[in-house]
């Protein structure tokens, strides 16, 4: 059985594809600086001789002089700040572990003739003016603002991807990640999903960034892990682009009433101003990965809330 590399395993989608693969059996390597993905995510695994954790920098060369790497086979590149709050505080850092992080990744997949996939982001597309957005949508980015570092860096990462395929053959295949949720998300990490429930469980304003007009399609992350698990594995994902996402569309009010409905809470929503580059609509078109990968999500949103506020409230309670 294949032994396999997740970066970022400390964050969200990493610790969740990690306790999936190895509930299977597989024998998994888990790296992270910790800059933002937590030890706790992991902490069931911690007894798990399928699992070892190694605490390094991958957009630091020398991460690849470990010996653990040198069976792997898969590798999975998650590591990265994903919540604008973390990524814009750490802008350098976002940058380096996508772009030199990347290239470090792709010469270990060289090395060891092993496939990866590259966790890049709708955020890619930026504001965009086509919907929904296509794998050939070049996207509408501001290379000047708060949310470039991640939004240019992402880019760049497929840029290096697409030569590694180009011109060594290597089995990179690119995941654009549009909005995954679930309760793993941290609660202190601003986005959409983690803000609304935790304010309206404890009862606080629910905060609206803009007239909540705006627009989001959320992904259960068990559908998300599904997705990226089909990547890896079809050779028909070799040197391509696609999206992992959810096509329905939401504006981030009818969340909202969704989730004050779904918790029964007395939260006020009051509406505060937009940040800037905040994109206005965001819809994935998924026809590649049911044509490539035979998958689309399963887990509708009011379903996945549902899990999510279960979670959250088990957990406060506890």
């Amino acid at each position: 059985m294949n032994k396999i590399l997740i970066t970022g395993a400390a964050g969200f989608i990493g610790s969740n594809l990690a306790r999936a693969l190895v509930s299977e059996g597989y024998e998994v390597i888990g790296i992270d600086n910790l800059s933002t993905g937590r030890l706790d995510n992991l902490s069931d695994l911690a007894d798990s001789p399928r699992f070892a954790f190694l605490e390094s920098d991958v957009s630091k060369e020398s991460f690849l002089e470990r010996p653990e790497l040198e069976r792997v086979r898969e590798i999975f590149h998650f590591a990265s700040a994903a919540s604008p709050k973390f990524y814009q505080a750490d802008p350098f850092g976002t940058i380096a572990v996508n772009t030199s992080g990347t290239r470090n990744l792709l010469q270990l997949a060289l090395r060891n003739g092993a496939k990866m996939v590259y966790a890049s982001t709708s955020e890619a597309y930026g504001d965009p003016l086509v919907h929904p957005q296509d794998e050939e949508y070049r996207g509408n980015v501001n290379t000047w603002g708060p949310r470039a570092c991640y939004d240019e860096a992402k880019r760049l990462g497929e840029v290096y991807c697409y030569e590694y395929w180009k011109q060594f053959g290597l089995a990179v295949k690119v995941a654009r990640i549009f909005n995954t949720y679930s309760d793993g998300l941290r609660q202190d990490d601003g986005r959409v999903i983690s803000n609304l429930v935790t304010q309206a469980l404890g009862g606080r304003d629910m905060t609206i960034y803009g007239d909540g007009s705006q627009t989001r399609s959320f992904c259960f992350i068990t559908d998300t892990v599904n997705g990226l698990r089909r990547m890896m594995d079809r050779e028909a994902a070799n040197g391509q682009i696609i999206n992992i996402g959810n096509e329905k569309e939401y504006t981030i009010l009818q969340v909202a009433n969704l989730v004050k409905e779904l918790t029964n809470s007395p939260s006020r929503i009051t509406f505060h101003p937009l940040p800037q580059d905040d994109p206005t609509r965001r819809r994935p078109s998924i026809r590649k990965a049911r044509e490539l990968l035979e998958w689309e999500p399963e887990v509708e949103l009011a379903e996945g809330l549902r899990r999510t506020i279960e979670a959250y409230r088990n957990r406060k309670d506890a």
